[in-house]
This record gives structure tokens, C-alpha cells and sequence, in this order.
């Protein structure tokens, strides 16, 4: 069985239609070149984007006041730690894996962070983009939220998180479903 696989395989190779200069031209013009990567001069190993308005309203949600949330997320190394889980979770998730696919995983993890940061009380300002123009093309659904949203409760606990803590962090983020759920 093998061995007609094989035969037919060489014989196929083999007929004019790919043996013939027209479809070696054709080939050629086909060839896909990539473009460069251009990187960003203002945050290093990140891939430069078009430029946009800054403003900490981009977070999605007001920040939590004084600094009880921001203490019980143990900080800016904290955060970093929950942000950096919930991201390796995400890409190894075959149920919304491919959704980081091509996109700037350095960027996404600074922008969390500073999201996270920012919205628990801590002393940073979000930089990223609005959660409607930054979701716009990646055709999320409410199970795509779902699953990232358990992975992000893994990472919280794995943290060492109070519960409530978590629960008043998710409540802030929740109403951001529908900038970012789109079918």
C-alpha cells in the first residue's frame, strides 16, 4: 500500500502541469514576502504600533480606591506574577490558544499589567489601547472570555489571592465583556 502511495505521489510530481517552466513562473511570482518587523523605540522587544491616544479611561473600568485591593494583589510583583500565569495558561489553552497567535506577547503582558495595576489602585498608569479598538478584530466569544477569565482565576489563586479579593477584582472587569465580546 505504501509503495502505490509513493508511486502515485512521484507520478503526480512528475506530470506537466508541475514539471512545466509556466508553473515554475508562476511560483515565483507567488512567493509571499514578509515584512519586516518594525520595534518599538519606547518599549523594548515590543513591535511598534500606530500611534494612539494614551489615557488611563482605556483601563475599561475606575480604579478601586486606596490601597487595600492593590495590597492583597501583593503589589506590582504580584500582578506581574498573576498577569505573566494567566498569559502562559492562555497560549497553552487549546480553547483560546490561537487567539494570541501573531500578536505582540510582550506587548500584551505590559498592557495587562499596567491595566491590572492601575485598576486595583496601584501607582501606574495604563498606556494600551481601549478595549473596543484593541479586541476589535480578534472575533471573540463569550466562550473565548470564559476560558480566559478561568484562567486568570487559576492564576489568582496560584497567587494566593483572598477570594473576595478576586471576586471585586472580576466584578470591575465584567461590565469590559461586552467591549470585548463581539459574537
Amino acid at each position: 500500500m505504501r509503495f502505490l502511495l509513493l508511486t502515485a505521489a512521484a507520478a503526480l510530481l512528475a506530470a506537466p502541469a508541475f514539471a512545466s517552466p509556466a508553473y515554475a513562473q508562476d511560483a515565483a511570482q507567488d512567493d509571499f514576502v514578509v515584512p519586516p518587523v518594525v520595534m518599538s523605540t519606547e518599549h523594548p522587544n515590543e513591535e511598534a504600533v500606530e500611534p494612539y491616544q494614551q489615557s488611563n479611561a482605556h483601563a475599561g473600568a475606575t480604579p478601586f480606591e486606596g490601597t487595600v485591593m492593590w495590597e492583597a494583589f501583593h503589589g506590582q510583583e504580584g500582578v506581574n506574577r498573576i498577569v505573566d500565569a494567566m498569559v502562559d495558561r492562555n497560549i497553552a489553552d487549546p480553547r483560546i490558544a490561537g487567539t494570541f497567535v501573531g500578536h505582540d506577547l510582550v506587548r500584551i503582558r505590559r498592557t495587562l499589567k499596567e491595566q491590572f495595576a492601575y485598576i486595583l489602585g496601584g501607582p501606574v498608569d495604563y498606556t494600551g489601547r481601549d478595549m473596543v479598538s484593541s479586541h476589535r478584530d480578534l472575533g471573540l466569544q463569550a466562550s473565548d472570555m470564559g476560558a480566559l477569565v478561568e484562567n486568570l482565576q487559576i492564576a489568582m489563586s496560584e497567587e494566593g489571592v483572598a477570594f473576595a479579593a478576586q471576586n471585586r477584582f472580576l466584578a470591575k472587569l465584567a461590565p469590559m465583556r461586552r467591549d470585548v465580546v463581539v459574537r
